[in-house]
């Protein structure tokens, strides 16, 4: 005998209440604001373009690619020796190398700018004193400066995914290859990062993220006339000309957005093998 439910469209009513709360905050927090920007991205693009857009662009994504790299070389460095290692001088060093993101990135800026800024001046005194030669700055103020910020504040990101991706590989796996013969180098190359790679890619990820959004750190190392996404935005948010800061904010957002969504696919087709 079938009975009914007069409850159902009570029950229909409150799910219906629940998705909307739990949809109310991705459309306030980024479909709404998202839709602004391309709204004025459209509408002032030219003014945007003007000033120099797709240079800015090249500058972020290069500089955001090489501190990606760098990152992730010297963290799987890290995590790999502490795994080798497994003494305490080691993990402490790599937990002193992972620091830097606890840090504000002005106030890690000022503490990368000075000890560079008296090492330009010695060189610079060593050249004119054996050669009479001036060699300028040769890394504080440079691209140097700014890849060597943007590594020490992001290579806790890095280490820890690839420290988390270590932990996962037991050490029977090692121990094996290096009972037929294998040096440590080619367990590395062999064993470790072939497995390692959804790790290693998602601390570029990360870090190529946070790399295209950060200022501070940008605004105190960055070169001379060395503009990026997120310096173009806060120029003209700075000069209260939101609409022309659309585009570049915009864009940082889709290079935010688009890595998720590729490293999101990529975690989903390995799950399904």
């Amino acid at each position: 005998m079938y009975i009914s439910h007069p409850s159902f469209p009570s029950c229909a009513w409150q799910a219906g209440l629940a998705l909307l709360a739990c949809l109310l905050p991705v459309l306030l927090g980024f479909i709404i604001p998202a839709s602004i920007l391309f709204s004025h991205a459209l509408n002032f693009y030219e003014e945007a373009f003007a000033a120099g857009f797709w240079t800015h662009a090249w500058h972020s994504l290069l500089l955001s690619s090489i501190v990606a790299l760098v990152s992730v070389a010297l963290g799987l460095l890290l995590a790999y020796g502490v795994r080798l290692s497994g003494t305490n001088l080691m993990k402490a060093a790599s937990r002193f190398a992972s620091v830097g993101y606890a840090v504000p990135g002005s106030v890690l800026a000022v503490g990368i700018l000075l000890p560079l800024t008296s090492l330009d001046h010695s060189i610079d005194a060593l050249s004119n004193r054996l050669f009479g030669i001036p060699t300028g700055l040769l890394l504080s103020g440079t691209i140097f400066a700014l890849v060597y910020g943007y590594t020490t504040r992001f290579m806790a990101l890095s280490h820890g995914s690839i420290e988390a991706g270590l932990l996962r590989i037991t050490p029977n796996m090692e121990g094996a290859a290096r009972s037929l013969g294998a040096t440590r180098g080619q367990t590395l190359k062999r064993i470790h990062l072939p497995l390692l790679r959804g790790s290693l890619l998602t601390a570029a990820l990360i870090v190529f993220v946070d790399s295209m959004k950060e200022l501070p750190m940008t605004m105190l190392l960055r070169p001379f006339n060395f503009e990026t996404l997120a310096t173009h935005a806060h120029q003209y948010a700075s000069d209260e000309l939101f609409e022309e800061a659309a585009l570049g904010s915009l864009a940082i957002v889709l290079a935010g957005i688009l890595p998720v969504i590729l490293l999101s696919r990529a975690i989903a087709g390995r799950g399904k093998q």
